[in-house]
């Protein structure tokens, strides 16, 4: 298995060629595996922590990590693919998945996971992108459209499969290797992808934007110096190390900034370009859906956590529970374009208060039952949240894009996607902190910790409900 070599050619761009079944079936399989370990590493984690004796704050970096590594590099990977070839960085980070998949497979300690976890974030950011660029350059009219359904659908199986895979593996304990197959089974289905990726014809941009490393490299900074005092301080003790990161902090993104607006002015595109986020849909957009993915964050990781180390369910039991939510979300996903065209910014509206009735029941469900809590039992609830989460998720980048210029589309779209994952990190470290030490027994208790986080979850869709309203209606 070789690494594809990263230099600039200079053959003309090839965006005419036409992709096949095979080349799609190719990039989705791509995109296949980032979400899925996603879902897959949310069910593991209880036993990740018997069996690596790994603390409450590592559970927290091998979800975090991975996700503000994705979501900062995010941008950074899609450049690189329109500059030296989309193909050719889907090569790139489809190799690195792999190698980093077999990296957390064999890991001895949970600081090596995370460290895997975190390289495994990079190379989804260098593959994702390359997904929807090259349908985008390679399809039109009526393939495009079906091409990017089945893209949609492809997100939602896996979110499906992430739960029930995992649960499987994890009690078959193949071998005696307890929660490492959950990342080996990401190694032959990226070699099989490697051998398919000679069916994905070559794309790059004829006018690709310029690197924003220092954007990317401020970024980052500034979110690590924010997540891992909020994620480790409390297990820690606030040490002053956690403080002086914390006050670093806002200076970097304060540099960050400033550095985007006078990379602007250069007449260059920034990571994040203010002229972009200052779009009145873009700008309330990221307003409504950083709460809303920071919220999302926090549920599926509570959710994993309460279910095996408080009602004490078994894996496959755990994966079962969490199923209809991921089902109900692939059906609300396949639906939601034509609801869009008939009712506009309505169903994200709609599909909040779905969402939240959908908590408040899993709410009552947990208190009034607890601890005789089963997997039917909590199926309403989680049908009902899932339904509201697939409106609102695969509504709302249609929505916010809606007045976005088409040739700002690509920038618009990306620094959507670095919110949603940059939130989703930050709420598995200030909500997922926050349950860990509600749920101790000396203070709350796991019942009762988990009513508080979900309430915060209620209270987001009921705020989404009420701003909604102010989105563009892509009508």
């Amino acid at each position: 298995m070789t690494t594809p070599t990263l230099r600039r050619t200079t053959t003309a761009p090839v965006d005419a060629a036409r992709l096949t079944t095979a080349g799609l079936i190719t990039l989705l399989l791509g995109a296949f595996l980032p979400i899925l370990d996603f879902f897959i590493v949310n069910v593991a984690l209880p036993t990740i922590d018997r069996t690596l004796n790994a603390s409450a704050t590592m559970l927290e970096l091998v979800v975090a990590g991975y996700g503000i590594a994705y979501g900062v590099l995010l941008v950074l990977g899609g450049r690189l693919g329109d500059t030296y070839g989309r193909k050719r960085l889907f090569k790139f980070g489809l190799v690195s998945f792999t190698i980093t998949s077999l990296a957390c497979g064999l890991a001895p300690t949970a600081g090596v996971l995370v460290a895997a976890r975190i390289a495994q974030g990079a190379a989804a950011a260098l593959m994702l992108p390359q997904v929807l660029s090259t349908i985008q350059a390679t399809t039109t009219d009526e393939h495009r459209s079906r091409a990017l359904g089945v893209y949609g659908a492809n997100a939602g199986m896996a979110m499906i499969l992430g739960q029930l895979l995992g649960g499987v593996l994890l009690a078959a304990d193949i071998a005696g290797m307890s929660w490492r197959p959950i990342f080996l089974v990401n190694v032959p289905i990226g070699l099989l992808g490697l051998v398919l990726v000679r069916r994905i014809p070559e794309t790059r941009s004829a006018n690709p934007a310029t690197l924003d490393l220092a954007g990317t490299a401020l970024l980052g900074l500034g979110l690590f110096t924010l997540l891992v005092p909020l994620t480790e301080g409390r297990t820690i003790g606030w040490p002053l190390w956690t403080w002086l990161l914390l006050a670093a902090s806002p200076v970097l993104f304060a540099a960050l900034v400033m550095v985007e607006r006078r990379m602007e002015r250069a007449g260059r595109i920034a990571l994040l370009p203010p002229s972009v986020l200052r779009m009145p849909s873009i700008k309330r957009g990221l307003l409504l859906s950083g709460p809303f993915f920071l919220a999302y964050g926090a549920f599926t990781f509570v959710a994993a956590i309460t279910l095996q180390d408080g009602l004490r369910y078994g894996p496959l039991a755990a994966g079962l529970a969490i199923a209809p939510m991921a089902v109900s979300f692939l059906v609300a996903s396949l639906i939601s374009s034509r609801l869009v065209s008939r009712f506009g910014r309505g169903v994200i509206t709609v599909g909040a208060a779905i969402q939240g009735t959908g908590v408040v029941i899993a709410i009552a469900t947990i208190l009034v039952a607890w601890p005789d809590v089963t997997v039917l039992s909590l199926a309403p609830a989680m049908v009902v949240t899932g339904f509201g989460q697939g409106l609102m998720v695969t509504t709302l980048f249609r929505v916010v894009l809606s007045r976005v210029p088409a040739e700002s589309a690509g920038v618009g779209s990306g620094s959507l996607v670095t919110v949603q994952q940059v939130s989703i990190a930050l709420g598995v470290a200030t909500l997922g902190s926050l349950f860990l030490w509600l749920s101790e027994p000396d203070v709350l208790g796991m019942r009762d910790a988990f009513a508080i986080v979900m309430a915060v979850q209620a209270v987001v869709a009921v705020m989404v409900c009420l701003f909604s309203r102010r989105l563009p209606d892509p009508r």
